[in-house]
Formats: C-alpha cells, structure tokens, sequence
C-alpha cells in the first residue's frame, strides 16, 4: 500500500493586512471540498459552531465569504455598503460582466428593475401557464412509456429553455451556442483570476454579439414576445440606452438557460432518493403547490457577491472599499437559525427563510415564471411517473460556482 500525495497548485492571493489570520480559511467556490457528496452538503459542511460568521478565503481571487443567513440576508439588503457593481468572483471576471440591471445600485437601478417587472411580473406569467403546461407534457410523456431517462438531460435541460425561447420569440437551435454562453459565465474555467475573467469576458461579449441584431430587428415592433416589448420600453419616460439593452436582453438569456435548469435536477435526485415525500404529494395538488416555496429553501443554486461600496466595521469585521464579499444563498436556506432541520424537505413548514432569489432591491425578477415551471414540472411529472428512484449505481456529477450544475441524473420507474 502506498500513500498517494496530493499536490494543490491553486492560486493563493496574498492575506492582506486588514484581514486577520483566525478568518483565514481555504474555501474555494468553484471546487467545493467535499461535493462529491452533493452541492448543497458540502456548503452546509461549512456551518460548524465554531465557523464565524464572515472568513475570508485565498482562493478565487482573495474575498470573503459570509457563512450564515442572517449575514447573507442583511448584506442583500443593504446596496449602500454592498453594491452591486461588480457581483461575479473573481473580480477580475466580475469586471468584465455588464448585464443591466443586475450590476446597478439604486436609484439608477429601479427604473430598469421596474422596465423588466412589466415582462415578469404576475400576470404576465399567468398568461403563459398553458403554454408552459404543454412543453412540460411533450416532455414528459415519451420519456414516461420508456421507464428511464437521465433527468438533467431529457428534461431539465430542455424544459425550462424551450419556455423561455418561446418567450422570447427565438429559434431552439440557438441554444447549444447560448448555453455554452451561460455556462462559461457561471461556472467561468481557467486556473487563474486571469484566465476564468477571459473566459466570462468572452462569454458576456457573445451574449452581445448574439442578442445585438434581435434588438435592430425589434425596435420599433409590435410583436408580444417579451425582447420586444422590453426594448420598446421606456427609461425614466426616454427609450432605453442602446447598450443598456444590450445588457438586460443579455441578462434574460442568461438567467433562462442556466438557472431553473439545474434547481430542477436537485430536486428530482433528492425525491428520487426519498419515495415518501413523492407518496405525501401524490394525490394532494394543494399540498404540492403550498410546499413549491419549500422546494427553493432547499435547494438554491447561486452564490454570487457584492463588493464593499466603502471602509466599514461590520459585525467587528473590517472591510475596506472594494473587498469582495461571497453570498452563498445555500447557507440561507439551510441555517438552523433560519429553518429547524434544514436539510429535512418539510412540504408544510411554515415561516420558511431563504435567500434563493437573492433579496433587497434584485432580488430575482423571474421568480414567478421559476415557479410556476417547477410546480407544473412535478403536477406532470407526478400524473404520469408517480413513481420513480435514481438508478442502481448512479452517481450524480456536481458543479459549484456562481451557479450551481449537476450532470448524470439517471432515474428509472
């Protein structure tokens, strides 16, 4: 038997002086200790009682991260001394993202805010359930008489990407190129601060270059599609600056290719793990539709970041103006001190706390829309596979980031 020696060449920037050695820790975003075991575990992992509630790691550039959902939530909520003007790590990369209105602080950023509200809010998703129900049941029925499928791939992949296309009023086989897009933004590769800024520079640009003549095109139009209405929207009573719509068009692709995508194959790996909350929904679609919100606690998929806006103690902490602080939304969602027996999928919890749509002024404009297609993804899927577990021997691959992926989702009935 021989020991095997791991050699870990990540690279480490220097601790600088206001940051004290005790909150020193190697947590690295992009590769979790640990998640092998699962994304979501492996963040929790960080909850010990002695973790403080704010650590500062080398990796990924050097930044911080909070590790409890009471920080997580006071941050989002407070733009004047966290802002969103750079919210990707590292920040090298972050500097290069330029989606409207995510990486704009109030005031400039509430009339963009409340431009993108028009195409998502409410009623306007209400409109569009019948046409999300028939994508979720061409799906689902093929793969229903064939007894298997590899979720990630034959439903979550497509399902909330073909909603959105349709929404959008674009053609399917942009997708491969768009998500390849997505992908290299939230989950950027490289060894180096450098190289993961070049790959999400490169992304950020062809979501440009991408969306820039579907906006010529549209200017002017009377089309329904929501690029369509939002770039004949109005700014504060003017049209909206050219490269403004560049980036909330961009931001829309993104946000629609890579966010409910992966939400949804989570939770299908932990109900195909535990038959019996499968067996507590069944037959109550009330009870499915109250215990949706419960399924976002549980499985939130962002960890994006804020930048410290200028020199502050907080909670005993220095922060100086431009350190980059980490929100793990997972350890919202999963703090004891926000929801008894957190990793527990409880469908009648009540007063549940979580961040998974992040929180203060962006918190997520598409929300609705994300609910409402995990709701009719699991009264669907349930209809016609009410029953259903992972493979003998699967193992599911996951991927942490500023969204998190998991690939290999084989089920069987």
């Amino acid at each position: 038997m021989s020991d095997t020696t791991v050699i870990d060449n990540r690279i480490r920037a220097p601790r600088p002086a206001h940051v004290p050695e005790r909150l020193v820790r190697d947590i690295d975003m992009y590769a979790l200790d640990g998640i092998e075991q699962g994304y979501h575990e492996a963040w929790k992992a960080l909850q010990t009682s002695d973790m403080p509630g704010i650590v500062w790691t080398p990796l990924t550039g050097g930044h911080w991260i909070v590790t409890r959902g009471a920080l997580v939530k006071e941050i989002y909520e407070d733009p004047a001394r966290f802002s969103s003007e750079v919210i990707f790590l590292p920040k090298e990369a972050g500097e290069l993202y330029s989606m409207v209105p995510t990486r704009m602080d109030p005031p400039e950023h509430t009339p963009y805010r409340k431009l993108l509200d028009t195409g998502l809010n409410p009623a306007e998703i209400r409109k569009v359930e019948e046409q999300v129900r028939a994508a979720a049941i061409e799906l689902i029925e093929p793969l229903a008489a064939q007894g298997h499928c590899d979720f990630a791939r034959d439903y979550a992949n497509v399902f909330p990407v073909k909603v959105f296309m349709a929404m959008a009023d674009l053609p399917m086989a942009d997708v491969p190129r768009l998500s390849k897009f997505a992908q290299d933004m939230t989950r950027p590769p490289g060894n180096t601060p450098e190289e993961m800024a070049a790959a999400l520079g490169a992304a950020n640009r062809g979501f440009d270059a991408y969306v820039e003549p579907i906006i010529k095109a549209r200017i002017g139009g009377s089309g329904g599609d929501i690029i369509t209405r939002l770039v004949n929207g109005t700014v504060n009573g003017a049209p909206m600056p050219h490269d403004k719509a560049l980036g909330m068009i961009s931001l829309l692709l993104l946000a629609g290719l890579d966010t409910v995508v992966n939400f949804l194959s989570f939770v299908m790996i932990y109900l195909a793990r535990h038959p019996e909350k499968v067996a507590e929904v069944r037959g109550d679609d009330m009870k499915l539709r109250r215990g949706i919100e419960e399924l976002f606690r549980r499985f939130p998929v962002v960890s994006e970041a804020r930048m410290v806006a200028k020199d502050v103690v907080w909670h005993g902490v220095e922060l100086k103006h431009g350190d980059m602080v980490l929100l793990p939304t997972v350890l919202h969602g999963l703090d004891e001190a926000e929801n008894p027996d957190p990793l527990n999928l409880d469908w009648e919890r009540k007063g549940l706390h979580h961040a998974t749509f992040g929180g203060g002024p962006h918190r997520c404009a598409g929300l609705h829309l994300a609910r409402l297609e995990a709701t009719v993804t699991l009264q669907e899927w349930l209809k016609r596979i009410p029953e259903f577990r992972l493979a003998p021997g699967a193992n599911p691959i996951y991927h942490s980031g500023i969204v998190a992926a998991v690939e290999n989702v084989p089920l069987v009935w």
